[in-house]
């Protein structure tokens, strides 16, 4: 596996990560407030939607990112 190839990979590990993290705590925070079991959803939730954008990222991206070279050019 080249050095690109994985650059790539671990930024949509990281970045999975992060978004999905955010996302998900504000989205529980507002709909439901801070119930006594808020961390225990907010953890199981953030799994669910980290287990859905890192295929989405890796599939997607390549895509978008050609795209987007193509519009800039």
């Amino acid at each position: 596996m080249n050095t690109q190839l994985k650059r790539k990979i671990a930024f949509a590990l990281l970045m999975g990560v992060v978004t999905t993290g955010i996302i998900s705590f504000s989205l529980l925070a507002i709909n439901f407030g801070f119930p006594t079991n808020f961390v225990a959803k907010w953890l199981r939730s953030w799994a669910v939607a980290y287990a859905i954008v890192i295929p989405a990222i890796l599939l997607i991206s390549p895509r978008l990112q050609a795209q987007v070279d193509r519009v800039i050019h």
